[in-house]
């Protein structure tokens, strides 16, 4: 005897609508509870689908009420494997918490006809929100596809806020100045910078906020030596090479990311340097790989999962408003904190008063990069 269907117990979802009308599940809960901005011809496939399967809108109410079933989408590139390590531990917790399913999916193409077919395969299955990290959160197919499907996401750790989306972020302008100024107080007065990726808003910021602090101190821009790399090991170790191959090499390395930071300490080991007593290193992040290194890593703490399990939470509120709740915030902005360790002293030969020798010391700034608490 075979087995009854879902639909034959009487248990017809609201993803069974969405797929016999060829929509997303956000797309028949705007229609089932009257809401605007869906075309005539859709709202009618929906209509029809629903009268097929004999579908209970209030079973839509049910299936679509914050955390229960609720399914969100991560759509993720990799270009930093600790990075993005810190980032599903974050949104899984999150997801868990609310009770609510977390479906990956992987696309680390940069052709725009890819993102944007595989983002139109993800918006095919049940997904009722999407996470998106960066790179793909300033991705503009990325977008394209999902504002098509009615799909809201919300974007992650860039660097200025994006028109009409949901974001969380941190101040990387306030966070890339208050590690300027830490090198700057203790005596650099060359400091070395590789740029992050230049298709991401946060590796502009990161620069911008590096910039300010060396013009506050009254220093002349072009003594100060700059590589473009990609938030890779990779060009991490391309772009220190480049450096530390100048005539006049900088005593301080700020690198947009751990990954990059890492790379540098690497380069610096190979050519019989010391850190940090010949050469500073400094990252952005503050992932597993700062504390894995020798010497461990004076960087940027971004709280990657926090970030994620705020970007969950946003999410979550913002379907809500969409069945009629109060209206969800657009962004929020998380501290950042400047963590010192060992990877950054002061310049060779410069005179300056011994420091402390602790093994780690926080300095926690808000999210505009100052004051301390």
């Amino acid at each position: 005897m075979s087995k009854p269907s879902r639909r034959s117990r009487g248990t017809v979802t609201v993803q069974d609508v969405a797929r016999a009308a060829g929509v997303s599940a956000m797309t028949v809960s705007r229609v089932v509870n009257g809401g605007a901005n869906v075309r005539a011809s859709t709202r009618t496939a929906v209509m029809e689908a629903i009268e097929k399967l004999n579908y209970s809108p209030n079973s839509a109410a049910r299936s679509l009420a914050a955390g229960d079933a609720t399914q969100i989408g991560l759509l993720y590139s990799n270009p930093s494997d600790a990075y993005l390590s810190q980032f599903l531990v974050g949104s899984l917790a999150a997801a868990r918490r609310a009770g609510a399913h977390l479906v990956l999916e992987v696309c680390e193409s940069e052709r725009a006809d890819e993102q944007a077919e595989a983002t139109r395969r993800f918006a095919g299955t049940e997904v009722q929100g999407v996470i998106l990290p960066c790179p793909l959160a300033e991705a503009s197919p990325v977008q394209a596809e999902l504002a098509a499907a009615d799909i809201p996401a919300v974007c992650v750790a860039i660097g200025q806020p994006m028109r009409g989306t949901m974001n969380v972020r941190i101040d990387d302008f306030g966070a890339a100045a208050a590690m300027t100024r830490y090198l700057l107080g203790l005596g650099h007065r060359r400091i070395g910078f590789i740029r992050g990726n230049p298709n991401q808003s946060a590796s502009l910021e990161r620069y911008r906020g590096f910039v300010a602090a060396l013009e506050e101190a009254g220093l002349d821009l072009s003594d100060m030596p700059v590589e473009q790399g990609y938030f890779t090991f990779r060009s991490g170790i391309i772009a220190t090479e480049r450096l530390l191959d100048r005539p006049n090499p900088p005593t301080a390395i700020f690198a947009c990311n751990d990954d990059m930071a890492a790379a540098a300490v690497g380069v610096a080991h190979r050519r019989g340097l010391h850190v940090p007593q010949d050469v500073s290193i400094v990252g952005f992040d503050d992932t597993q790989l700062a504390t894995s290194i020798w010497p461990e890593l004076t960087t940027i703490r971004q709280p990657t999962a926090a970030m994620a399990s705020a970007a969950i939470d946003l999410l979550l509120a913002q379907l809500r408003s969409r069945r009629g709740g109060s209206a969800a915030s657009d962004e929020e902005v998380l501290d950042f904190e400047l963590v010192i360790r060992e990877s950054a002293g002061p310049p060779p030969r410069a005179t300056a008063e011994p420091r402390p020798r602790g093994r780690q010391t926080h300095a926690s700034l808000g999210e505009n990069g100052k004051g301390l608490r």
